[in-house]
């Protein structure tokens, strides 16, 4: 039995659904299920490509994380890909469970969405779970929460196994009658894009490499200004620094093509700047060197770079978000 889980959520380290979807694919695995597991926002410059992972599933699990309002875009896209350009036959004989976990109101209409669209698509909903979760350490510790969370996935084991069936729904009626995709005008990047060549992986993986190639051959040949210098952003983070009392956190920064880490250690109104390590940093960032540069000259703030994507973060985010009330950056600093 194959069964895929697409997971449609950002990848926070306190996502409650990660929490669950790793919890039914342990169940599933020890049922001897082959589990497939794609991360939307890793695949977000091919989801048009993922309704292809679909031929070899029996069943799936739809999960995503209602974070302020609805099911997300990256599964909105998934699902869009899939009514474009998936194999409806094969959609028909799919199972489908959705779980939705929601840190704001609206874990229930997400969840009746995801099974909705998969009957207008023609496939086999499956009882899914859903459910408002705080904080991630509670679902973590409650025994009974973890006992729910097997059910549900010896549940759904039991169902593709079974072959279970259930009555037609009147979404899927009007599939058939009105719900006919009209044929399309692909850009000649869609057209590549969906092309035989991205199925082929060997074809895909030479790509990479001679991407990577070229990559690492004009970053030689071009100067790169700054990659070296481990005194830049020092000035701007001291000149920037406004204390608060009481506050104490330790912040590794990996900027792009920098040797070392830039260290930031608060201690109330002490601060300590530099390039090198630091034992258990509170939050650790992944940033571009580019976008480093828009935040000591006051175009971005680390929240606003975390929140467009342009910032990887690990830790605390009530102490990132404290980042930007302790270091104020006028526009006319340049960091260096």
């Amino acid at each position: 039995m194959n069964i895929n889980i697409y997971y449609g959520g950002r990848g926070i380290i306190d996502d409650p659904t990660i929490y669950v979807i790793n919890k039914i694919q342990e169940v599933l695995e020890e049922l001897r299920v082959k589990v497939n597991r794609y991360n939307l926002f890793e695949c977000k410059n091919t989801i048009t490509t993922l309704p292809q992972t679909l031929k070899e599933a029996d069943g799936i699990i739809l999960a995503t994380t209602v974070e302020w309002y609805g099911i997300g875009g990256y599964m909105q896209q998934f699902l869009d890909a899939c009514w474009l350009f998936g194999d409806k036959e094969k959609i028909s004989r799919i199972y489908m469970c959705p779980i939705v976990m929601s840190t704001t109101y609206g874990e229930r209409e997400a969840k009746l969405n995801l099974s909705t669209a998969w009957e207008i698509l023609g496939g086999l909903p499956c009882s899914g779970m859903c459910g408002y979760i705080e904080n991630t350490v509670t679902l973590e510790m409650n025994e009974q929460y973890t006992n729910i969370i097997e059910k549900k996935a010896e549940n759904l084991y039991r169902t593709i196994n079974q072959h279970m069936s259930s009555f037609p729904a009147s979404n899927q009626a009007v599939r058939q009658k009105v719900g006919i995709p009209q044929t399309i005008d692909l850009t000649p990047q869609e057209t590549e894009q969906l092309s035989q060549y991205v199925s082929d992986d060997n074809y895909v993986q030479r790509q990479k490499e001679d991407i990577q190639e070229l990559t690492s051959f004009f970053r030689d040949m071009l100067t790169n200004e700054g990659a070296d210098n481990l005194e830049e952003y020092l000035a701007a983070f001291k000149n920037g620094f406004k204390p608060q009392a009481g506050f104490e956190a330790d912040y590794s920064i990996n900027i792009e093509e920098k040797p070392q880490n830039f260290i930031i250690i608060v201690k109330g109104n002490k601060l300590e700047v530099k390039y090198g390590s630091v034992d258990n940093p509170d939050v650790e960032m992944q940033i571009k060197r580019a976008t480093m540069e828009d935040i000591v000259n006051g175009r971005m703030t680390f929240q606003r770079a975390f929140m467009s994507g342009a910032m990887k973060m690990k830790g605390d985010f009530k102490i990132l978000r404290t980042l930007d009330q302790i270091f104020i950056f006028m526009p006319e600093e340049t960091g260096r």
